[in-house]
This record gives C-alpha cells, structure tokens and sequence, in this order.
C-alpha cells in the first residue's frame, strides 16, 4: 500500500493532488531530456551545447517547483528544515508559502494555456515532425495541464488549515499529551 508522510489534519485529496503534481511534470521533463540528448522525439536538432543545456535545466527546474508542491502537505512547509542557514526551525508564515504557490499557478496556467492554444491555432514553431512524434509529445506534455489548478487548489488547502481557528478536538488532544 502506498503511504505519505503527510502532516495530520492535511484531507487525504489533498495529500494526493500534492503527489500528483510531480507526476504530471514527469513526462514533460522526460520528453526534454530525450530531446536534449538526441533521441528521435522531434525533427528539430539541438546545434549548440549551450541550449543542451538549456533544455536539460528546463527538465530540472520543473520537477524541482513541481516537488515544491509537497512541502504544503509536509513538515519542511511548516517549519524550515534546521539546516537552512539563519532560517532553520523558523515557523513558515502561511503568506509566504501561499502567496508564491498561487502567483506560481497563475503564471504558470497562462503559459501553459497560451502555448497549448497558440500550438493548436499554428502560431509558433513549426516542424514538430512525424505524426508519432507529435502523438508523443501530446501525450507528454498534456498531463502539464493539471499542474496550475493542482497546485492552487493544494495551496489553498494548505492556507486554510494553516489559518484556521484551533477545533476543540485539538485542545483536548494537546491536554491529554
């Protein structure tokens, strides 16, 4: 059975959605990387080391803010991680967590929303290549989706539960410990 080292009171959709978020970059991350190192997933070439490198850091940028995503549902969004310097064991102000996540996914929903359009009405790049290749990178690049509305939804939890009033089951359990 798959578990998560989710904080208590955190609603189990909401656990899930935070794990989602890096699965649907994966894909999307894996297409870049095979691009980047030459593997036939689009006609275009790579012809300079440095967009190499480009594309690789696109791939590891994402996953990276993608993970970002489970620090809402985590300890380490609560509290900074003690090795953090000047930082470290510091409560996260529910603002500072919140506040970037949600600008995050709007940004984030206006990129991609608008490269998938302007892909759809034949504005931008061309030469994608075969229809194989354009079958592929749908398939990899549509779970990108589900990313913004995730994050915001799991970042909103994450402000309410951070902000809401103590229960009376939370004092009686902070009486009884």
């Amino acid at each position: 059975m798959y578990t998560t080292k989710a904080l208590p009171g955190v609603a189990r959709r909401t656990v899930l959605a935070a794990h989602a978020v890096p699965l649907v970059t994966l894909p999307a991350a894996l297409w870049r990387l095979a691009f980047a190192f030459g593997l036939p997933v689009s006609e275009m070439p790579i012809p300079h080391a440095w967009q190499v490198l480009y594309v690789v850091g696109l791939a590891v940028i994402t996953e990276g803010l993608a993970l970002l995503t489970l620090g809402l549902v985590r300890p380490w969004g609560e509290t900074v991680p003690g090795w953090i310097p000047l930082l470290g064991g510091r409560r996260v102000h529910p603002l500072a967590a919140t506040v970037p996540a949600v600008l995050g996914g709007l940004v984030l929903a206006f990129l991609l929303y608008r490269a998938f359009w302007s892909y759809s009405m034949h504005i931008g790049p061309e030469g994608t290549g075969t229809s194989g290749q354009l079958a592929l990178l749908l398939v990899c690049y549509i779970p990108m989706l589900f990313w913004p509305p995730l994050l915001i939804a799991v970042a909103l939890a994450y402000y309410r539960r951070r902000t809401a009033p103590p229960s009376a089951g939370d004092a009686l359990r902070e009486d009884a410990a």
